[in-house]
């Protein structure tokens, strides 16, 4: 099993900026897609982000101002968050699966993290 844990929330200003980490242990698998999603009361667990190799994905909502990147020598992804809106408000979840991801979908998830949450005001 692969263990995700996230780090990183807080509180923040519109406008201001927040950079999110979840630490990998365990198994690993090269081919393995990593990504962010996100969650609010009420909705369905979305999409935020995704890395896998060279390729990086976005959903719509965030393309411009998160960017995810991975730390491979520390096992870290990170999830740099700019221009953060009150809409970005939400837990944020580290997720782990097959290397055929998207930020559009959740089937691909095999491991998710506790989350960490993320309050924009």
């Amino acid at each position: 099993d692969v263990q995700l844990v996230e780090s990183g929330g807080g509180s923040v200003q519109a406008g201001g900026s927040l950079r999110l980490s979840c630490a990998v242990s365990g198994f690993t698998d090269r081919r393995y897609c990593m990504g962010w999603f996100r969650q609010t009361p009420g909705k369905e667990r979305e999409g935020v982000a995704v890395v896998s190799g060279d390729m990086t994905a976005y959903t719509d909502s965030v393309k411009g101002r998160f960017t995810i990147s991975l730390d491979s020598a520390k096992k870290i992804m990170y999830l740099q968050m700019n221009e953060l809106k009150p809409e970005d408000t939400a837990m944020y979840y580290c997720a782990a699966g097959t290397r055929f991801c998207s930020p559009y979908d959740i089937g691909w998830v095999n491991d998710w993290g506790q989350g960490t949450q993320v309050t924009v005001s």
